[in-house]
């Protein structure tokens, strides 16, 4: 059984007892997350697809850990100019462990 949830602006397929990492996500560490935007959900042969939700499906989460994903550098230069700024990223993101999909 899995299941395609919409979480921070990204579409991610979910399935009981998987770890996921999303964007960063308020809650304790420890603390049950439920998420409700819920796109389909498959079990088997049977697939339900909402429009564009699911009314009734549900997946819950637990969180793990919070943390920061891999550094993104941002160089600009202008050419004959001697100008250049360098700047880095770092994501936040959220790992999550799939507890349950219910629908």
């Amino acid at each position: 059984m899995y299941a395609i949830v919409m979480c921070g602006g990204k579409q991610l397929k979910v399935a009981q007892g998987e770890q996921v990492s999303v964007e960063l996500l308020g809650g304790d560490v420890g603390s049950k997350i439920v998420l409700d935007k819920v796109l389909l959900v498959a079990d088997g042969d049977k697939i339900s697809v909402g429009s564009p939700l699911l009314a009734n499906a549900k997946v819950n989460a637990e969180v793990i850990s919070h943390g920061k994903g891999k550094k993104v550098i941002i160089f600009k230069k202008r050419r004959r100019q001697n100008s250049r700024r360098k700047n880095g990223h770092r994501q936040s993101s959220t790992m999550l462990k799939i507890t349950g999909i219910s629908l």
